[in-house]
């Protein structure tokens, strides 16, 4: 899928409609910016959300090393 955007005098641009759709973009997502060959590449940062259930740990064993890890400060 391929868009043309324009920049504004301050460097902003809009990133279309149908993009942030398909990427699941949405207001407070946080953006990765790369600047690479002539190219302005742009990539999501997974929230601790987008991480949720992707742990091999049980519920409860995240809870014991963050409070391990608590502990430690």
């Amino acid at each position: 899928m391929t868009q043309e955007v324009v920049v504004t005098r301050r460097g902003q641009t809009t990133i279309p409609t149908k993009v942030r759709r398909k990427l699941g973009i949405q207001e407070g997502t946080r953006l990765r910016v790369e600047a690479e060959g002539g190219r302005v590449i742009f990539t999501k940062v997974p929230s601790l959300f987008d991480l949720a259930g992707t742990s091999k740990l049980s519920r409860d064993e995240a809870f014991e090393r963050l409070d391990a890890m608590r502990e430690e400060e």
